[in-house]
């Protein structure tokens, strides 16, 4: 039995930064879904509340680039801490936005701590996690946070429709606080045990972490293959995803409430499958889960693309729960173990921005495919790409063996 073995999964660290991560991200899911309808409240028009969310989206592409940068060089706890104090400056200046023009600045404020943290956070389980049963921990780790979406919208839900947004708001506000203070006390009283000292927040070594993750990414071996599978995946699950809740209504027919029910199974079929896809990717490789997981994808979209009862759709919801939930541990099992430690909040900044900057037209393209042809065009290409994704996954997610990886140079 190795050290490994003998210590828990989780260790108490790693406790705390979830429980504080839960807490932040309940208070995060209560109000997103019902910030459209408060910004035509404040004035708004829907032309507006698209602009806001392009905004929106723009400034974390930018932002999650610095995020990363300053997670890898001051650390994952401090660059936590940091962006928990703008989250909680974003918070007060949502609660005292008289228009909605205001509450744009509000919500770019807001931005700071999802571009310091959403880098971090797989970043810190991998530092804090044994190769060995790394795909374990991200399904554990990825369980638990599946409990923020199942509590965070129907609190925000209840709250706003009793008493308000404001108030809502300002319960929302008070949890992601605390979370805020448990995360500044780690960051002032813990440390990772393989957390690098802190370096100098400069531009020569932003430029250095830049150049030297483009040349990875575009390297040609497993990095440059999950940029492009990633890559193609996001734009075809954007060309339809956005349009769901559409076709469910228009076409499919299902009322609001039958809409609403769906997004519960996913989450409770997506809770199931984190551990097993842990479990799977540590025995057999991550390409066998991510593999299964494309594969269960294709399938919900068949039955989707089929069905017109309800019963069909909670089944079709059911299996992309189950694929989805497959897909997220594996991915950040196999990244943590392709992208050199000290880099891993760069890769994931630098990585969610290009994936985020090609998809930005996937929305408007699957709304033309819609307008110009038929409905279901746009889901029928994202079910072709999610088996065709199977492929270069298969062939090409598969890591040296350690024999070949002493031979490897390192990357310059």
């Amino acid at each position: 039995m190795t050290t490994s073995d003998k210590q828990p999964m989780l260790t108490p660290l790693m406790r705390w930064f979830m429980f504080a991560m839960v807490l932040a991200n309940i208070a995060g899911m209560m109000f997103p879904i019902l910030l459209p309808i408060y910004l035509t409240d404040l004035g708004a028009s829907v032309g507006q509340v698209g602009i806001v969310f392009t905004l929106m989206s723009l400034m974390m592409f930018i932002l999650q680039i610095f995020g990363g940068w300053i997670s890898d060089s001051i650390g994952r706890l401090r660059a936590i801490a940091i962006g928990s104090i703008g989250g909680v400056i974003g918070y007060i200046a949502m609660l005292l936005a008289p228009t909605w023009q205001w509450m744009l600045v509000a919500l770019v404020v807001g931005r700071f701590p999802y571009a310091l943290v959403g880098p971090s956070f797989g970043a810190f389980i991998a530092e804090n996690s044994a190769e060995e049963h790394r795909g374990r921990v991200f399904g554990i780790t990825d369980t638990i946070y599946q409990i923020t979406g199942v509590l965070g919208p129907p609190l925000g839900g209840f709250l706003a429709g009793a008493y308000g947004f404001k108030l809502m708001l300002f319960v929302s506000a008070i949890l992601y606080a605390v979370a805020a203070v448990l995360r500044i006390w780690m960051a002032t009283t813990m440390r990772s045990p393989e957390e690098a000292p802190p370096q100098r927040l400069t531009m020569d070594s932003l430029r250095t972490s830049i150049k030297t993750m483009v040349g990875m990414l575009v390297g040609g071996g497993v990095i440059t293959w999950i940029l492009i599978t990633d890559g193609v995946r996001d734009i075809a699950f954007r060309l339809s995803g956005e349009l769901q809740p559409l076709y469910l209504q228009q076409i499919a027919g299902l009322s609001f409430e039958q809409i609403g029910l769906l997004g519960s199974v996913f989450s409770g079929a997506m809770m199931f499958t984190p551990m097993l896809s842990g479990r799977i990717s540590d025995r057999y490789g991550e390409r066998v889960p991510i593999s299964i997981g494309f594969s269960l994808v294709f399938l919900g979209y068949m039955i989707f693309l089929q069905v017109y009862a309800y019963t069909g759709f909670i089944i079709a919801w059911m299996v992309f729960g189950i694929g989805v939930g497959l897909l997220s541990p594996a991915y950040m099992s196999l990244i943590t173990k392709v992208v050199p430690q000290k880099m891993l909040g760069t890769f994931s900044g630098l990585f969610q921005s290009s994936i985020g900057l090609i998809s930005l037209p996937g929305p408007w393209i699957g709304a033309q495919l819609w307008e110009r042809f038929s409905p279901r065009l746009p889901f029928s290409i994202t079910a072709a790409v999610s088996i065709l994704t199977v492929i270069p996954t298969w062939l090409k997610f598969k890591l040296p063996d350690k024999q070949e990886e002493a031979t490897l140079e390192p990357v310059k």
